[in-house]
């Protein structure tokens, strides 16, 4: 049985591993340490974040995390990837939202990838401040406008 729901206080230590994990395979081009650093800061602000978890079998699988319209991350336990889990759970967003905003490695190709097949187009480029990477902004509209 799949579930998305509201984050709980129990769910903070299997979504921080999941949140390391995630980072760790899909952002190789920056140093393990510098996700490893982050990770009791990130742990401590998730209690304060709007996230909902995707839960299955009674085991959390995957979350997201947004702030306003802007989505912080989608991260999915790295064994249960292009299962669905990531579309379902932005799909859950795209229910409550008119407008979706998101940053993404210009490095990470799969991810930009999968937000285009989810419509997700890019709008301008730019630079990670803390990882001096490249990045690109995203947006998705529930109706984008149609132009003449």
């Amino acid at each position: 049985m799949m579930l998305i729901r509201k984050l709980q206080k129990s769910d903070i230590a299997r979504v921080a591993d999941i949140w390391l994990d995630t980072n760790l395979k899909a952002h190789d081009f920056i140093s393990a340490k510098y996700w490893k650093d982050r990770f009791e800061f990130v742990k401590g602000m998730l209690s304060q974040t709007e996230v909902y978890v995707y839960e299955s079998n009674r085991k959390i699988q995957g979350f997201i995390g947004i702030n306003g319209e802007h989505i912080e991350g989608v991260f999915v336990f790295s064994e249960m990837q292009s299962q669905g889990i990531g579309k379902a759970l932005l799909n859950a967003l795209k229910d409550r939202k008119a407008r979706l905003s998101l940053n993404v490695y210009q490095k990470n190709t799969r991810a930009i990838c999968f937000y285009q097949r989810e419509g997700f187009k890019i709008l301008c480029e730019g630079l990670d401040e803390d990882t001096g990477e490249k990045d690109y902004e995203m947006i998705w509209k529930r109706k984008w406008e149609v132009s003449l």
